[in-house]
């Protein structure tokens, strides 16, 4: 099985324009996320709208695509790059990593792989929570799944609801998982899915992966001890600026 690694980048951002080049270190974000993604797949492109950050990978050696200003997610973008990227090389499974995760581990990559040794349709990871904080966070997605660790449901309330304990006991009497926002996909399901129109669980939580649960596609889910570190403000480039001198990335 060929699998290959997509980096969504783009230079806008409310939060933060041109996050992928901020240097961390001697070398601009988006080349962590690259040289990480490389260790796992030797197959990896960025795939952007923007000719600085095209500019930039070409430069430190990687390879990369340039595709539409319109996509609305870094899914469609990797749908359209993996279209580019399959004229000449024809790939089974598409992993999506974000281009504001410097520190991505390696292992992570080779977890979401490990998915396809079944009928999965798309892959991603979770992780265990271990605070009543986490369970209750609104912005920590959480995952119900099956026996065979298929994913049931997304949601940002606590799922499930644990009858009869108190809120501070909720972690104890029950293994909650929280989701790790990284994705890997069959091509042709990846296809499909970037065609989908927004669902009405996906606009009632706004959680992408619902609209894919809704259409049918099984979702396999790896369990990981890493929690990755998405770069979405300034606060936090300082934050992994200090993880980095502290030589703490993974």
């Amino acid at each position: 099985m060929k699998f290959a690694v997509i980096i969504p980048a783009r230079y806008q951002s409310t939060r933060f324009p041109g996050k992928p080049l901020a240097m961390i270190g001697h070398k601009p974000m988006i080349q962590w996320v690259y040289e990480n993604a490389v260790k796992a797949v030797p197959d990896v492109w960025v795939a952007t709208d923007n000719d600085e950050i095209f500019g930039t990978v070409i430069n430190f050696g990687g390879r990369a695509v340039k595709t539409l200003s319109t996509h609305q997610s870094g899914t469609d973008r990797c749908a359209e790059a993996a279209q580019i990227i399959s004229a000449k090389s024809r790939f089974d499974v598409i992993i999506n990593i974000q281009g504001d995760e410097p520190f991505i581990n390696p292992v992570q990559i080779e977890a979401l792989k490990s998915c396809f040794n079944s009928d999965a349709d798309i892959a991603t990871l979770i992780k265990r929570i271990e605070s009543e904080e986490e369970i209750f966070n609104l912005n920590r997605p959480k995952v119900v799944t099956d026996k065979e660790m298929n994913a049931l449901y997304f949601s940002r309330s606590p799922i499930p609801y644990i009858r009869g304990a108190e809120n501070s006991e909720w972690h104890k009497a029950h293994t909650f998982w929280a989701h790790i926002g990284m994705y890997a996909y069959r091509f042709d399901v990846l296809q499909k899915i970037a065609k989908l129109e927004t669902g009405l669980l996906e606009k009632a939580e706004s959680l992408e992966q619902l609209r894919w649960l809704e259409n049918g596609f099984k979702i396999r889910t790896a369990v990981t001890e890493h929690q990755s570190m998405g770069i979405d403000t300034p606060d936090d480039l300082q934050a992994a600026l200090q993880l980095l001198e502290k030589n703490q990335v993974f």
